[in-house]
């Protein structure tokens, strides 16, 4: 005993030591990559808010048109997310989100051809197929080499790109649709589709090269490394409740309970990206650029409530709080946004209400990860993924159809804000001991 004594705390602090340098490595090695990729998935995906700014007009397409066309997407992506994430937990992210992101830079292009509705909602359709699995692709990845107390932080990094997709994605947008309109006969939306979708191409071969499908391939850490990193998975998933086939996880209600959940955060974060553009434009903001720059200012505020929140999370092991305060902050963003006459309050609560929708989304991902493992996470995430996602059909297409109806988007931004409350208030019905770890 007096022999082991003394050599514990170096031995403690050497593992330690190993631990921080390889988690250092393997942050700056895939997150920053990871986020990349995900601020062109993201910007594909939500660009025709921007386009709509000129599309509808030339095309003749009304609000419940565009809002039906952007949802759409979803349907798509539903319906073959958890194959694609089955087929990636098999062959690897290397191979599959290299697939993924050249099929849909090449179908996003196509939507400079859009000439009429049913071609919109085709193009649509088919972008949330070739998309599919990409984003729960990814959450699943960091599975791989992020225990669950250090993912609310990495997660809410990675997802970083989906506010910094609005900060520099709207003034490009803005700025493409008005430099290029006309060029070569094309109108300014024509082009913003065929430039915006050059990155995907290219990000997806350098993903093939780039990206390892585990510790286990990755030859930039040492051996000492990859074993630290894996005893601390490991000992996290022996703690973890299996299920090893996709049938199980249909018959889990705790599932059902994470897809109802996301549902509603996702209603919320959809309802602002995609009608982002309009809601500005509202406050008496003129021009496509200035519409940009102006909408980049709640993306900003996103970013640093979603980093915040996440470091709290992970630091204090706190998951519900951390997802109910910020739903909150955003359905009263979304009201008084709503409400307000005065454009700089307006900005100011829609800034509010991007902080609070939009952290919501990392954050939750704390919730399901923390008692998924194995084959049922692959599958787990997916559900959750796909059935949440279901809400981007929903909510793009509710807000078009209550503005046809009443001539305003603020019985739409009402209906947000009640969503978000709901949400909130189904997280306080998880057993906190399910997921504080």
């Amino acid at each position: 005993m007096t022999i082991l004594t003394p050599t514990l705390p170096a031995e403690a602090g050497a593992e330690d030591d190993i631990k921080r340098k390889a988690y250092g490595k393997v942050f700056w090695r895939i997150v920053p990559f990871l986020m990349l990729c995900y601020v062109v998935a993201y910007l594909d995906r939500v660009n025709v808010g921007f386009a709509k700014l000129q599309m509808s007009t030339d095309l003749a397409f009304s609000e419940t048109v565009y809002g039906l066309g952007a949802g759409i997407f979803f349907i798509g992506y539903f319906l073959f997310e958890i194959p694609s994430n089955i087929i990636l937990h098999k062959v690897g992210a290397r191979v599959w989100i290299a697939r993924i992101m050249i099929t849909w830079g090449l179908i996003s292009a196509g939507f400079m051809f859009t000439a009429s509705a049913p071609m919109f909602y085709l193009l649509r359709f088919l972008l949330g197929v070739a998309e599919a699995g990409f984003y729960p692709g990814i959450i699943l990845f960091l599975t791989y080499w992020y225990p669950s107390h250090r993912r609310a932080k990495i997660i809410a990094i990675f997802m970083s790109a989906i506010p910094i997709s609005g900060i520099f994605g709207n003034p490009l947008s803005g700025w493409i649709m008005d430099s290029f309109h006309g060029s070569n006969g094309l109108a300014g939306w024509q082009w913003m589709f065929l430039i915006e979708a050059v990155p995907a191409i290219l990000l997806g071969i350098a993903v093939f090269f780039f990206l390892d499908n585990g510790i286990r391939h990755a030859k930039w850490l040492g051996e000492a490394e990859k074993q630290a990193i894996e005893r601390e998975i490991a000992q996290e998933e022996r703690g973890k409740e299996r299920s090893h086939s996709v049938a199980g996880i249909f018959r889990d209600p705790r599932i059902w309970l994470m897809c109802l959940i996301y549902f509603c955060f996702v209603m919320g974060q959809y309802g602002l990206t995609f009608w982002m553009p309009t809601l500005v434009k509202a406050t008496g903001v003129a021009g496509n650029l200035n519409i940009g720059l102006i909408s980049a200012i709640p993306f900003i505020c996103a970013v640093i409530a979603m980093n915040f929140f996440g470091r709290s999370a992970d630091r204090y092991r706190e998951r519900r709080w951390h997802l109910v305060v910020p739903a909150l902050f955003g359905a009263v963003g979304f009201v008084v946004a709503a409400t307000s006459p005065d454009p700089t309050i307006a900005i100011a609560f829609l800034s509010l209400a991007a902080a609070g929708a939009i952290t919501c989304a990392p954050l939750f991902w704390s919730l399901p990860t923390a008692f998924l493992g194995g084959t049922g996470a692959a599958a787990g995430i997916a559900l959750i993924n796909s059935v949440g996602n279901l809400a981007g059909f929903v909510s793009p297409y509710l807000v078009g159809y209550l503005k046809d109806l009443t001539g305003t988007t603020q019985v739409g931004m009402y209906a947000l804000a009640a969503i978000l409350v709901v949400g909130a208030i189904l997280v306080l019905t998880v057993p906190p001991k399910l997921v504080n770890r």
